[in-house]
């Protein structure tokens, strides 16, 4: 009598993808004109997990979510979302997939209107009736761009810049949120309602990788948290544990 050996069974794509990070870099090397600028970095973020990168100025943090977004070219490495490979997706085609990037500097349309700018974050979907609920979302999260919604977006302070750039990302439905120093600027009233929108997104389920000059309240809000510096991760782990690190709060936290 013959023993049978079965082949393990295959796993396909799908199910590949749904044991895979969210979000998944892999040894990422990005270089502007010979400098190299983000350096072997390995980082991911799971599917409904609010993670954060924090470090100075000129740490790469920036760099990072412009090469996850295909605005800078990888020098090396691999950027995955959803376990596909990201490389050479235009923004408009990542948007339709769920990835959806507020950038520093809010990247706001100045001449049309709060109305008008929310709508364009909704350009790629198709269920109007359910886009015209999200809008109204949108005002109740925000107030103050309910009673400006015919006003043009050049005329709004740098805290309504924010709100109406976080409001259009939520029009887009995002699965994962990349948001690129959110409270850059701003005012520590403006700071904790920009805070307090990122906690409530969070809680309706949408993945989160927050770039964030304010390390404490960052790691506060976040359940992970990454440490750059010079290019490199130099730290990582969970955000509590990060709070009570001797060198992060010499570093960060002025401590």
């Amino acid at each position: 009598m013959h023993d049978v050996h079965h082949a393990p069974a295959a796993v396909g794509p799908e199910a590949a993808a749904a044991t895979a990070p969210l979000l998944a870099l892999g040894q990422v090397d990005v270089a502007y004109g010979g400098i190299r600028a983000v350096r072997q970095l390995d980082l991911h973020v799971d599917k409904g997990e609010l993670v954060c990168l924090i470090g100075a100025n000129g740490a790469g943090k920036s760099t990072t979510l412009r090469a996850i977004c295909g605005l800078v070219p990888v020098a090396g490495g691999s950027i995955r979302y959803r376990g596909e490979p990201l490389a050479g997706q235009p923004v408009h085609t990542l948007v339709r997939k769920g990835l959806v990037m507020v950038p520093e500097g809010r990247g706001i349309f100045a001449q049309l209107t709060i109305e008008e700018n929310l709508l364009m974050g909704a350009y790629t979907r198709e269920d109007k009736a359910v886009v015209l609920r999200d809008t109204e979302r949108v005002y109740t999260m925000f107030p103050r761009l309910a009673e400006r919604r015919r006003q043009t977006a050049g005329t709004l302070s740098g805290g309504e810049q924010q709100m109406l750039a976080m409001g259009r990302a939520i029009l887009s439905r995002p699965e994962l949120l990349l948001l690129d120093e959110p409270t850059m600027g701003l005012a520590p009233i403006m700071v904790e309602k920009i805070f307090e929108v990122v906690r409530s997104i969070a809680a309706e389920g949408v993945t989160i990788l927050l770039i964030e000059q304010n390390a404490k309240l960052a790691l506060e809000l976040s359940q992970r948290g990454y440490v750059m510096e010079s290019g490199e991760v130099i730290l990582q782990g969970p955000s509590r544990q990060l709070l009570h690190d001797p060198k992060v709060r010499a570093a960060y936290l002025g401590e």
